[in-house]
């Protein structure tokens, strides 16, 4: 049945799920009752027939966990693991409370993150659009006293008139050229070999590729010390981290760390083969925390340890990328001014008297 439509939950409206769900069982509300309060809640019609779907299975004798598994999209295999473990050892209200918390940290750091990048590309946006503006519209109304004085025009100007010639005349393929790429580009990232290279690209960007590297840690840090501490065993900890990690580069990374598992290395050792993505502190914490037997401790540590560092990039950026930006844009419409202004003080130089 989950085939005919196609239910969706935000982060945020996951851990609403959770909270209330937890609330619920908290107050002494049957779990099957719980759920049928939250069905009705929904808007969504999908939404509602999942969770219509998860109260037969309830109803039927089926864990809720299990139910859940169905929709493993929509709730991802990180929730559905705590929500197991909260029902093997009673305990579900205080684990989907727990859950709740975690997916606000998870949107929440997110958030930091988009929220580090809008700045940079709205000034990139409103730098393209005012010297679109200046090159589509002001020029034009300059370029019959350009055509009409009898001198070589510069460079600079020439660029400019064939750029606006072009701006003016052929914007269609303008928009054309961007919407195939914007296709190309949608099909490439299909290929997961070219999905791959981006991820790695992404990770190398100056300053913005650390804060990436901090982002993707902090969830993984965190994913493997929920789970740890919620008693899942470090292998399948590793298979769901890897399998909720949305950078290739890194899943490919917890998959082979799985892999080195299972043939008796340490996750410390692992680490340490490659300190691009994994500092030499986070295998030095790890491998404390496998000697005293507090893993699960040191992974929500280093999570806490790699937010803040985030927090911290999140301010410095703005301060890095805001006089970059606006010296940027100084370049551009300085260009297009000087471009605009040089033919006519050539010509206000002619016309003086010797």
């Amino acid at each position: 049945m989950n085939k005919l439509f196609h239910p969706r939950l935000s982060i945020r409206e996951q851990a609403l799920f959770a909270k209330r769900l937890s609330l619920l069982i908290k107050a002494g509300v049957p779990l099957l009752k719980s759920l049928t309060i939250l069905s009705h809640q929904t808007k969504s019609r999908a939404n509602r027939k999942m969770f219509e779907r998860i109260s037969r299975d309830v109803e039927n004798g089926q864990f809720l966990a299990k139910s859940l598994s169905s929709f493993r999209k929509t709730f991802g295999e990180f929730a559905i693991n705590i929500i197991r473990v909260g029902e093997t050892t009673g305990t579900l209200s205080e684990n989907l409370k727990y859950l709740a918390d975690e997916l606000d940290k998870k949107r929440r750091l997110r958030q930091k993150v988009i929220g580090a990048l809008v700045y940079p590309i709205v000034i990139l946006i409103a730098a393209l659009a005012v010297s679109g503006l200046m090159t589509v519209y002001l020029f034009p109304k300059l370029l019959p006293i350009f055509t009409s004085l009898n001198v070589d025009l510069p460079l600079m100007t020439r660029m400019l008139l064939f750029l606006s010639n072009f701006l003016t005349h052929y914007w269609w393929l303008l928009i054309l050229a961007l919407m195939g790429l914007a296709v190309l580009f949608t099909l490439l990232m299909r290929l997961q070999r070219f999905r791959f290279a981006i991820h790695r690209i992404n990770l190398s960007i100056p300053v913005v590729g650390s804060l990436f590297k901090d982002y993707y840690l902090v969830n993984m840090c965190r994913t493997l010390g929920i789970l740890v501490k919620s008693s899942v065993h470090i292998l399948e900890a590793t298979t769901i981290a890897a399998d909720t990690s949305t950078n290739l580069v890194y899943r490919k990374e917890l998959q082979n760390l799985h892999r080195s598992i299972t043939r008796g290395s340490n996750i410390a050792k692992h680490f340490q083969k490659n300190p691009r993505l994994f500092p030499n502190i986070l295998a030095q914490m790890i491998e404390i925390g496998e000697n005293t037997g507090n893993l699960s401790d040191t992974f929500l540590y280093l999570a806490d340890m790699y937010e803040e560092d985030l927090d911290e990039q999140t301010k410095r950026l703005s301060s890095v990328i805001e006089p970059v930006m606006m010296i940027g844009m100084g370049l551009l419409v300085g260009f297009i001014a000087v471009s605009i202004i040089t033919p006519i003080y050539e010509v206000t130089q002619h016309l003086n008297p010797r």
